[in-house]
């Protein structure tokens, strides 16, 4: 047990998907789990564990932003053992060509959070996914027909940025999408040497400003979900 996750050992697979949304993680767990048991119920931050396909694996909450996703995935990794952190979320586009419902697969994560300037002393340190699960999620993309987008995202600290329009320094410098918590989880996951990817859907473009009805997210969020635990 630790200070947010309320599981005793043992309780935590060794893969654990990561929404945002605790309700989004129910919802996992209801709708891809088999024998899913719910093991944190702590500030309302839901966690289960199940099987997927025979293997086990646990789904937990982890709120929004990159301090809050910190808290988990470092109770997740330093008191019940995870070594592998898959975050499953929604995105903003950057970019025309990565539209409504598309899948992006994170492999950098730039940021203009504060938290690695503290960290590293005002140095820049370059997120990254880690190899094993990214290589992982492509093959089976390919196996699946699935068609994603891989490339460098944005980690903001804001939701609602006082200038609309500063999201296009980034995206000319080719960031796909944004997003408010992978450029932490990849941090952390370095620091204790184990595996962290994002996947991502995108249900909104600051481009186009179209944006995804409840149902539509829903269903393509299946396609994310199941391709995060097809690697899991």
């Amino acid at each position: 047990m630790s200070i947010h996750i309320g599981a005793p050992e043992g309780a935590i697979a060794e893969t654990v998907l990561l929404p945002g949304d605790p309700l989004r993680a129910k919802w996992i767990a209801e709708n891809f789990l088999t024998d899913a048991v719910c093991y944190n119920e702590v500030r309302g931050m839901l966690g289960y564990t199940g099987y997927y396909d025979g293997k086990r694996v646990s789904v937990q909450g982890t709120g929004m932003g990159i301090p809050t996703t910190l808290i988990y995935a470092h109770e997740l990794i330093n008191s019940y053992g995870v070594k592998n952190l898959i975050r499953v979320g929604s995105a903003g586009s950057y970019q025309k060509d990565v539209q409504l419902r598309d899948i992006v697969i994170a492999m950098a994560a730039s940021s203009n959070s504060g938290l690695n300037k503290i960290r590293f002393n005002g140095a820049d340190f370059a997120p990254t996914a880690s190899f094993s699960l990214f290589n992982k999620a492509i093959e089976m993309a390919r196996q699946q027909q699935l068609p994603i987008k891989a490339g460098n995202i944005l980690s903001s600290d804001e939701f609602y940025a006082d200038d609309y329009d500063s999201y296009q320094q980034w995206a000319d410098y080719g960031v796909l999408c944004v997003e408010m918590e992978t450029a932490g989880l990849y941090t952390i996951a370095a620091k204790h040497r184990v595996n962290a990817l994002a996947i991502l859907t995108i249900s909104d473009s600051l481009v186009t400003k179209e944006h995804t009805s409840a149902a539509e997210r829903e269903q393509t969020f299946k396609e994310m979900i199941n391709l995060a635990l097809s690697i899991a």
